[in-house]
């Protein structure tokens, strides 16, 4: 990983990786039918202002409002998201972490374009188990995972699997998210990422994951923002980083990211850790 090669996700101090929303891309039925130009160079500008603005990294994600619940993906798709992450990757430069997420699940095509466009991480909505969604029910098979990114030779991008948030909950109760991420790791997850809506619950949820894998780097998922970031992320018992997407954009979520927003938000950050 550039600028970060020791072996884990962390390497000087929490993270903060901004979110990057994709508009629908080629080969998805929400597309606008335009060229991938557009959303090549507002991809670039998003990437830009975060690393100007202080943040880690980013992670380039879909949002083509509709998914396959399996973990095909069409080609178009695929092909458009190697192209972005590409660009990305070398706009920024080293020292700056490019994660790629094809949604839903499509690990696979995931890992294909982090590792074909020189990226760093992906995260995988369902490593293992199941959790049911508006395009039905996501099932998880780290067995295919597993083999297809050594095939690919794809061990140094990083895995960040999702073990309670917005797109992912065990499907049929019954494990404890500490269970789940205990799962996720033996697995071959790097790290687990996780978020709820109130903060007490996400910091009782993080120091159950750390009590039962020790060293295991827990990333929030989401619900983070200004006002509770030095709690969220600036404090020992916060997790190891964040996923920051609404708060760093103008106009809310979709938004073209803000620069001082970024700034403000890593230094919130930062000033909490020291």
């Amino acid at each position: 990983m550039s600028g970060r090669d020791d072996g884990s996700l962390l390497g000087r101090g929490k993270l903060v990786l901004g979110m990057i929303h994709l508009p629908p891309l080629p080969g998805t039925p929400y597309h606008d039918g335009g060229g991938v130009e557009p959303i090549v160079e507002r991809a670039v500008t998003s990437a830009l202002a975060l690393g100007e603005g202080g943040a880690d990294g980013c992670l380039i994600q879909t949002v083509d409002r509709v998914y396959a619940a399996g973990t095909d993906c069409d080609p178009a798709r695929v092909a458009a998201m190697a192209l972005i992450a590409r660009a990305v990757v070398e706009a920024v430069g080293p020292g700056f972490m490019v994660g790629a997420q094809l949604m839903r699940d499509a690990a696979q095509a995931s890992l294909a374009v982090t590792k074909v466009a020189g990226g760093h991480f992906t995260r995988v909505g369902a490593l293992v188990g199941a959790t049911m969604t508006a395009g039905g029910l996501v099932q998880g098979d780290p067995l295919a995972v597993a083999e297809y990114r050594n095939k690919i030779d794809a061990r140094h991008v990083k895995v960040i699997a999702e073990v309670e948030s917005m797109h992912y909950s065990w499907f049929g109760g019954g494990k404890t998210v500490a269970e789940v991420a205990a799962m996720a790791r033996q697995a071959g997850a790097d790290a687990v990422s996780l978020c709820h809506r109130d903060d007490d619950v996400a910091l009782g949820m993080i120091a159950a994951v750390r009590a039962a894998c020790p060293g295991l780097p827990v990333i929030l998922a989401g619900n983070t923002h200004h006002g509770n970031a030095a709690r969220l992320l600036g404090s020992e018992e916060g997790a190891d980083g964040a996923f920051v997407g609404t708060c760093l954009e103008s106009g809310g979520w979709g938004g073209v990211i803000d620069k001082g927003k970024v700034a403000a938000y890593v230094d919130i950050v930062r000033s909490a850790h020291r």
